[in-house]
């Protein structure tokens, strides 16, 4: 069995009068999409946070083995305040980045270039970021995630409340990035998208109550 791609040991998360993430073991592995799933509350966003070094948890150990992450909140965490263009704002993925590809100008163009056409946001590159619809927010912002090619791509309800059209290109985009080799970890309450899954994992007061493999 090839190497996880992250590990997680016995994370435990604390707030003010409750425990969001209690004990958790998790492997994620390489090269395949794991739907994190459960009720709210469950500590599902607590946990991704966790995985992708925005949250330090109260006690327990994470291990990435080395790879590179790429986190994308839900939009509603994303300032409405920034002055950036959309292609300004996907090229903020290529900063400091220490993915797949090397950092020369030309290869974060193409990056950038890559991740808007995938996404179908190319025409809406002078536009400012935020008057954007929310279906083409979130496009721009997994596109910048993907423009920051990360061996750990971390995705935190990517097609919540989108139109059909915006969700379906997400989808897409999530199932080629597993197919180029990333591993994917998406928090979703989308029954479309946990179907494209390979690994289920199921979180109630936040503990695993479930993980397996899907049937492809």
């Amino acid at each position: 069995m090839p190497p996880a791609s992250a590990s997680l040991r016995g994370i435990r998360v604390d707030f003010p009068g409750t425990r969001a993430v209690d004990d958790v073991d998790l492997d994620i592995a390489p090269g395949v999409l794991t739907a994190i799933v459960g009720p709210n509350g469950a500590g599902k966003s607590t946990l991704l946070e966790v995985l992708a070094g925005t949250r330090r948890p109260t006690a327990g150990r994470v291990d990435v083995h080395g790879h590179s992450r790429a986190f994308v909140p839900q939009r509603a965490a994303v300032s409405d305040r920034l002055p950036l263009t959309v292609r300004e704002m996907v090229a903020v993925g290529t900063w400091g980045r220490r993915g797949r590809l090397r950092r020369s100008s030309p290869t974060r163009r193409a990056a950038v270039d890559d991740a808007m056409a995938r996404l179908d946001i190319t025409p809406l590159a002078r536009h400012p970021f935020t008057s954007l619809s929310g279906g083409q927010r979130q496009r721009a912002l997994l596109a910048q995630g993907l423009a920051r090619a990360a061996d750990l791509l971390l995705l935190d309800e990517p097609t919540t409340g989108l139109d059909a059209h915006s969700g379906a290109l997400i989808r897409a985009a999530i199932a080629d990035e597993t197919r180029r080799g990333t591993s994917v970890v998406c928090v979703s309450h989308d029954d479309a998208l946990v179907a494209c899954a390979t690994r289920l994992v199921r979180l109630e007061g936040g503990r695993v109550r479930s993980s397996r493999a899907l049937a492809p």
